[in-house]
């Protein structure tokens, strides 16, 4: 009931998001009956069928992206103070998170269903004059429990990947070893607390003295008038003409971890296509509905190698843009572009590295695409109009993710004096600058990629 009220009391920007899930679920499921229908009228072909069934798990990937990607900007389901005591602690919205995209999810699994059995002619009889008939297998009655197993791989899959990426999380103190543990008064155990040395002081007390640095009055003594060489330091209301770079968000001390793993995957992943292509002895792949033939089977999983690459080093690209753009004398308007990409390079660089597997993933597709063979299918259509719709939703959303993080940033920017151009053109920078470095990454892995394949 909680997650209904909740679904229903969301604001209309929140309602479209949900709405889109919907509409990807719908897809996907609606892919998976397909498969379901071929197999139904092809007996005699499973490898073709099942092949069709693993094509399928690329939309099943992207929507349950897009599904983890639009939970976690839910402001519903965010933790705020006093929730606790009504009984919605961490776990609770948790749950509820997942709950709301369950029923997301189903809610489209049900119109796909509904739009299968129209154009299978259960419903009102066979629209279209029969098009849509062979390939849905109208005339073989439909197995209920296959198809409603097929329809709940979406709100399953996206309800636990939902409920594990909003898991609660237990603030522990970094573990220092034997040499930051100490024994305290009677016995007490456990880790010590950084010191103040007596230079640390003297720097306080300098901060104290550069508030306020006339000498203290003895008492009984007259005190003296205001000095004009000493003004009243500013308050922080007050709003300053110029940035000054020191009032800039902290740089992050950690770099993402993925990027030297990313990189080996995505070469690795090159390597395979070549060496698969080289030493090919198997029958090549045909892909379904119209698509460009693939080679040997290992071709494929050099390709999911090659985008997983490239989800994996995206985080860490970013990170390298946002320190790229601080080199050679930054003013304030690069500092402020590159703290922010380095800030936000775990939240928007997997995203941005996706995307760029599935452009270079279609530009290979596009350039091994042969005139003289058969077109493009509308499931095939419906395939990678799912996936880069899903892909291109999901960086997005992560970045409306990373603009709601970044609020009180801004404000404290605003508040101290940064113009608004300013913050804009420090947005537009930041666009540029990964556009610069992942455009020219994508056409490069997608030239490699289609190069063995095009011999």
């Amino acid at each position: 009931m909680l997650a209904l009220r909740l679904t229903r009391g969301a604001r209309p920007v929140v309602q479209v998001r949900r709405l889109l899930v919907a509409t990807a679920s719908a897809g996907t499921g609606f892919l998976l009956l397909c498969t379901l229908g071929y197999a139904m009228s092809h007996p005699d072909d499973p490898t073709a069928s099942l092949l069709r069934l693993a094509w399928c798990a690329t939309p099943l990937a992207a929507t349950v992206h897009f599904a983890v990607a639009v939970a976690r900007t839910d402001p519903a389901t965010a933790p705020r103070s006093g929730l606790s005591a009504a009984g919605l602690g961490p776990a609770r919205l948790m749950a509820t998170s997942a709950t709301t995209t369950a029923l997301s999810c189903t809610l489209g699994s049900m119109l796909a269903l509904l739009l299968f059995l129209h154009l299978r002619g259960d419903l009102t009889g066979l629209p279209f004059d029969g098009a849509a008939a062979e390939f849905l297998a109208a005339e073989e009655p439909l197995p209920l429990p296959a198809a409603l197993t097929l329809l709940t791989l979406t709100p399953a899959i996206s309800s636990v990947a939902v409920g594990w990426v909003l898991r609660p999380h237990e603030d522990r103190p970094a573990s220092t070893g034997a040499a930051g543990r100490s024994y305290g008064r009677f016995g007490a155990y456990g880790n010590s607390v950084a010191r103040e040395t007596f230079g640390a002081y003297g720097r306080f007390g300098a901060r104290l003295r550069g508030a306020d640095s006339r000498p203290t009055q003895p008492a009984g003594s007259p005190p003296e008038p205001a000095s004009e060489t000493h003004p009243p330091a500013p308050t922080p209301d007050t709003p300053t003409p110029d940035l000054d770079p020191d009032t800039l968000p902290p740089a992050p001390q950690t770099a993402p971890r993925g990027l030297p793993w990313g990189i080996s995957v995505l070469a690795a992943g090159l390597a395979v296509e070549a060496y698969a292509t080289r030493t090919a002895t198997d029958s090549p792949v045909a892909m379904p509905g119209g698509l460009a033939t693939t080679g040997p089977a290992s071709v494929l999983v050099g390709w999911t190698l090659t985008a997983l690459g490239l989800a994996l080093a995206g985080p860490g690209l970013t990170h390298f843009c946002g320190r790229l753009l601080q080199t050679a004398r930054p003013g304030a308007l690069r500092l402020l572009a590159g703290r922010i990409l380095m800030a936000e390079a775990a939240r928007i660089g997997r995203p941005l590295g996706v995307v760029c597997a599935v452009a270079s993933g279609t530009y290979a597709m596009t350039a091994l695409y042969d005139a003289d063979g058969p077109s493009f299918g509308p499931l095939t259509t419906l395939g990678l109009l799912l996936v880069t719709g899903c892909t291109v939703a999901t960086l997005l959303t992560a970045a409306v993710e990373a603009k709601q993080a970044r609020a009180d940033t801004t404000s404290a920017l605003l508040r101290i004096g940064a113009p608004a151009t300013m913050l804009r053109s420090a947005a537009a920078l930041r666009a540029g600058a990964l556009l610069a470095l992942f455009g020219p990454l994508t056409l490069i892995v997608a030239e490699l990629a289609a190069l063995p394949l095009a011999r």
